[in-house]
């Protein structure tokens, strides 16, 4: 029972911070404030009531139009909240896999490692679908946000791997050395960003122009953080097939359908894939992993 009723506050709790993330899409890239003004139609203007800012509800109930100029809202506003809410009810759900053996503060005093790993989770899926939306619309990878996100992550990371250490029945024996913990994912931070440069500095040196931006080397550099070294790899893997799938799908459509040829030079948001790789490797990657090292017989 504890664990349905932490998934759903948590799912709750992830449609609000979806809703808020929506704000922050639409402002950021208008330059806007996203604490300043309150919530407001994009076309008319007009300052929204309390029950139109209600995540899903308000824009099922408003059925996607502004009350006022019948202006449409798009579909990202649902779909975000949705999604950021789904992710961290998925979260709590596997967090609270265990029945709680007291009251929650005593289960979650002697879980510390779990706590940690789940709200680090959260925060990273958070992070990953700003970043993912911002370049699938934009082509924007702010430094505002990847920079932060790498020094969150190897503070969380460091702080949750001390955690192991101070489990209740742990037999591993004492912590390594706080600077060994910060060398490893500084190491993985600094390989994952690495692979995108070499691979960018290849190309320039075969085409002489520029195909990757920095801001996928951060994001990468990101994902070293949060997810290790064999994470990011993973997130690097998936976020390229989905590409590849992403581009072929492009090429089939038919030429009855595009409306220019400017399709055929338009880049990709590598950044979006990029983050979904990251998204699936952070909640499934282990068991990937796993599964890849028995097929491959290591």
């Amino acid at each position: 029972m504890n664990r349905i009723v932490g998934t759903v506050l948590a799912g709750l709790l992830g449609l609000a911070f979806g809703s808020f993330l929506n704000v922050c899409l639409s402002r950021w890239p208008a330059g806007e404030s996203v604490v300043k003004q309150r919530s407001h139609c994009r076309s008319c203007g007009r300052t929204l009531a309390l029950w139109e800012n209600v995540p899903l509800v308000s824009w099922i109930a408003l059925r996607g139009r502004c009350r006022t100029c019948k202006a449409g809202i798009s579909w990202r506003y649902p779909l975000v909240e949705l999604a950021v809410g789904m992710l961290w009810g998925l979260i709590a759900w596997t967090l609270l896999r265990t029945t709680w053996p007291g009251p929650p503060t005593i289960y979650f005093f002697e879980n510390r490692y779990e706590l940690a790993g789940g709200v680090g989770l959260a925060v990273l899926a958070w992070l990953l679908l700003a970043l993912a939306i911002l370049d699938a619309e934009h082509l924007w990878l702010p430094d505002w946000l990847t920079l932060p996100g790498i020094a969150l992550g190897v503070f969380i990371t460091i702080f949750r791997n001390r955690l192991v250490y101070e489990m209740p029945g742990s037999d591993i024996g004492p912590p390594p050395p706080l600077a060994l913990g910060a060398l490893r994912c500084i190491l993985a931070v600094l390989i994952a960003a690495g692979l995108v440069l070499l691979i960018r500095w290849t190309y320039w040196l075969i085409r002489r122009r520029e195909g990757i931006g920095l801001g996928d080397a951060k994001l990468m550099a990101m994902l070293g953080a949060w997810l290790g070294l064999s994470g990011a790899l993973l997130s690097f893997a998936i976020g390229v097939v989905l590409g590849a799938v992403f581009a072929l799908i492009l090429l089939a459509v038919p030429a009855g359908w595009r409306e220019s040829e400017t399709w055929l030079t338009a880049k990709l948001p590598l950044g979006t894939f990029l983050c979904i790789g990251g998204i699936v490797s952070a909640l499934w990657g282990q068991p990937i992993i796993n599964a890849y090292m028995r097929w491959a017989g290591l």
